[in-house]
């Protein structure tokens, strides 16, 4: 990995500089048409001044073009700089960190499900240069190739991956979108997965499948509780089959505990060795 990320620092550094020492002659007839503008901006002066220097803000910088090819040395800026008029144009480019919403995409899952995701990407023009001269629209393409990326990788998850692991999927994106990106001058920083929306049969199926989840763990834990009880229920009844006297304590709180409630109906149980004695009279 650390070989990888060398070589692509290398190549990074590698294109740039290939471009700011490329083959820029004009050729004689160029050489005298840029002559012939020096020479009209020192006559024109001090009126030509103003033409001839440009500012770029802090965030900005400028490709010059001369006579169409790219003027030596890369951007320019931030601050004062020089052209000429008539041969040279120039072309500002933001440097700040550009934010998008990736559109809503109907993506279908490795285990054949199909969802709706959208996210979010951070990038930046990181050398001017390539961005200018490699691609036509940088910002364009960069929000189609999100597009394609994030359909590509949610392709390869299944729907419980794509649940749980949004941040191997986000980190996932991000390198792949990077590399991409790279001809183009362009570093993204950062993806984030939004929202992820499922169909709605599904949700119900889902909802279904939680729901006698949770009733098949609030049984498992009412026959827990049931055999916890009955293991109390039985210490007890050892425990009043050594006192009897115990039993009708017992009965003595529970009467105790009716009557807190104003009842008007209390029920008395009696031995059956009592009702035996006037039966037999």
């Amino acid at each position: 990995m650390d070989e990888d990320s060398a070589m692509k620092a290398s190549k990074r550094r590698e294109r740039p500089q290939a471009l700011e020492n490329a083959d820029t002659s004009i050729g004689l007839c160029g050489w005298l048409i840029v002559g012939f503008s020096i020479l009209l901006m020192l006559v024109t002066l001090p009126i030509s001044i103003w033409m001839c220097i440009k500012i770029v803000k802090e965030y900005e910088r400028a490709i010059i073009f001369r006579l169409g090819r790219l003027l030596r040395g890369g951007a320019k800026g931030p601050g004062l700089f020089f052209v000429l008029p008539c041969t040279d144009s120039f072309i500002n480019v933001d440097m700040r960190t550009i934010t998008f919403d990736i559109p809503p995409q109907e993506v279908l899952t490795k285990d054949s499900v199909t969802v709706s995701v959208d996210g979010v990407v951070y990038y930046r023009v990181q050398n001017a240069t390539l961005a200018v001269a490699n691609i036509t629209n940088a910002d364009a393409a960069t929000r189609l190739l999100a597009q394609t990326t994030l359909r590509n990788v949610l392709g390869t998850k299944n729907l419980a991956e794509i649940l749980s692991d949004r941040e191997e999927i986000a980190h996932s994106m991000q390198s792949t979108l990077d590399d991409a990106t790279d001809d183009w001058g362009i570093k993204v920083e950062r993806v984030e997965i939004k929202d992820v929306k499922l169909p709605l049969q599904l949700q119900r199926a889902m909802a279904a499948e939680a729901e006698a989840t949770r009733e098949a763990r609030a049984k498992v834990i009412a026959a827990e509780g049931e055999m916890n009880a009955s293991r109390a229920l039985k210490e007890a009844s050892l425990v009043i089959a050594e006192s009897p006297s115990a039993l009708q304590l017992r009965y003595l709180q529970t009467l105790n505990t009716i009557a807190a409630e104003k009842n008007s109906t209390i029920i008395f149980p009696l031995p059956l060795e009592m009702m035996q004695g006037f039966i037999k009279r």
